[in-house]
């Protein structure tokens, strides 16, 4: 078995690799769409906020940085769907339109699942330039899923399970 410390940057990928890095980005590409779609229907101005600092701090690093990585390698990029426009909440009909509360519930699964995924590219990735990028890549997640529930709680959007009281 071979040390992970002796492992270098510049050596290839191995099949695992490549096929986590390209589904990573294929799944990035789309959620960043997504997230536009749900920033139309925001109308609370501090979900509008944090949702906004998650594109440009978060989600956007993580597929420029996976993208990179990808290009430089010589790997052939997943397609990315077209942006969405901007358009403002009121022009959205009431029956189409997301919910605050249910915005947050999307995003916050969104942020857990990527946690998981960061975490198996972690546990099968052999170089350690990938093992280090996912094990951020999950650190700013949980920060975000953190942020996400204090706001939600704050807002009154957390929907408690019953309680037991035996």
């Amino acid at each position: 078995m071979m040390e992970l410390t002796n492992k270098k940057p510049d050596e290839p990928f191995h099949s695992g690799e490549v096929y986590h890095l390209w589904s990573y980005l294929y799944n990035a590409k789309n959620i960043l769409v997504t997230m536009q779609v749900l920033i139309n229907h925001t109308g609370d101005h501090d979900l509008k906020t944090y949702l906004e600092d998650l594109v440009e701090s978060c989600l956007t690093q993580e597929e420029q940085q996976v993208e990179a990585i990808l290009k430089e390698s010589g790997i052939w990029l997943p397609p990315a769907p077209p942006d969405r426009p901007n358009v403002e909440v009121e022009d959205i009909p009431a029956g189409a339109r997301f919910h605050d509360p249910e915005i947050a519930v999307i995003v916050q699964n969104e942020l857990m699942t990527d946690r998981v995924l960061c975490s198996f590219v972690t546990g099968v990735a052999i170089r350690e330039d990938i093992r280090s990028l996912f094990g951020e890549f999950h650190t700013q997640k949980e920060e975000y899923e953190q942020k996400l529930l204090d706001l939600s709680k704050q807002k009154g959007w957390i929907v408690s399970p019953p309680i037991n009281v035996k």
